[in-house]
């Protein structure tokens, strides 16, 4: 579809949408997006301050902690713009061009978290198959790069896709189903030829995701057999009892993706809540429960916090 000005038609800019439904009570929803936002943002950042403060916790599968908590405020920052503009304020436009820097933040975020997933569950292989080189073998430097690694990994695959975007034509209205932007919504509103869109989102999904998630599922078949090959109990309980929190926070990010993937597949003809709801659970709930998840499972972060409260208290 062409302007009048002979370019293909783009909006100014894009409508955000809250939760269906939900016409009455947003003043609630509010409230649960602003606890949810403090809840992560003040818990990631106690596990950054407290990895840089404490001696004790400068070891490789803190660092990679950190890593994961920097990722998740970045996921955290990237939705809030808009999220508590729609639910707050009830201001529910954003700019195209705004609309694609944040879809790129949020994706790239999203695809950081799953190689960070991956680092750490490297980090325990490492400790439980090999405890012997695990010094020599995450080094601080190999961390660095690996943290650099996943970086440009995530930074490269999704440069493409605001580009790609912005090449469609939308004529097809400038409503979108969430309060903040992501690709497979702008695509409902494109009404040029998708196809290269599709593909090579599915591209970075099997690239990124499909990837990531086998090495993890291996990564934890060579950390269970080498458990079940010690012959104390309770050795194999205690090298498990390290890997408690990694599986959580795997758990915590999988699972919704799986739900999302299953509900488009299987359950086409899904109220439009579900969809949103799924969608704000996968992407609100892994950098809340992350940092509640390693508190409550993690004797070193749990002796960090306490020494930190105490240091305050004199």
């Amino acid at each position: 579809m062409l302007g009048l000005n002979g370019t293909l038609f783009q909006p100014a800019t894009f409508q955000l949408t809250g939760i269906p439904g939900l016409q009455t009570g947003q003043a609630c929803v509010a409230l649960v997006f602003c606890i949810l936002y403090l809840i992560s943002i003040i818990g990631n950042l106690s596990i950054l301050v407290l990895v840089v403060q404490e001696p004790a916790l400068h070891q490789p599968m803190y660092y990679f902690l950190s890593m994961l908590s920097l990722n998740d405020l970045g996921v955290s920052f990237s939705t809030l713009p808009t999220v508590l503009a729609t639910f707050c304020f009830n201001y529910r436009h954003v700019g195209f061009d705004g609309c694609l820097v944040q879809m790129f933040f949020i994706h790239t975020f999203s695809f950081m978290e799953s190689g960070i997933l991956l680092a750490m569950s490297f980090d325990r292989f490492v400790a439980i198959c090999d405890p012997l080189h695990y010094a020599t073998v995450l080094t601080n430097s190999r961390i660095l790069a690996m943290g650099l690694g996943i970086l440009t990994k995530s930074f490269t695959t999704l440069f493409p896709f605001p580009f790609l975007v912005k090449r469609l034509p939308f004529c097809m209205g400038n409503v979108l189903h969430h309060s903040y932007c992501l690709h497979p919504d702008l695509m409902k509103v494109a009404c040029g030829d998708i196809h290269v869109n599709n593909i090579y989102g599915l591209f970075v999904i099997i690239f990124i995701y499909g990837i990531d998630s086998t090495f993890i599922l291996l990564s934890y078949a060579f950390i269970l057999r080498t458990v079940l090959a010690i012959a104390s109990q309770k050795q194999r309980l205690k090298a498990l009892n390290t890997c408690m929190s990694h599986i959580c926070a795997v758990l915590a990010f999988y699972v919704p993706i799986i739900a999302v993937s299953m509900i488009h597949r299987f359950w086409k003809s899904a109220p439009p809540v579900v969809h949103v709801m799924m969608s704000n659970v996968y992407l609100f709930v892994p950098p809340m429960l992350n940092p509640i998840i390693y508190s409550v499972k993690t004797k070193e972060i749990r002796r960090g916090i306490l020494n930190v409260f105490f240091k305050s208290q004199s």
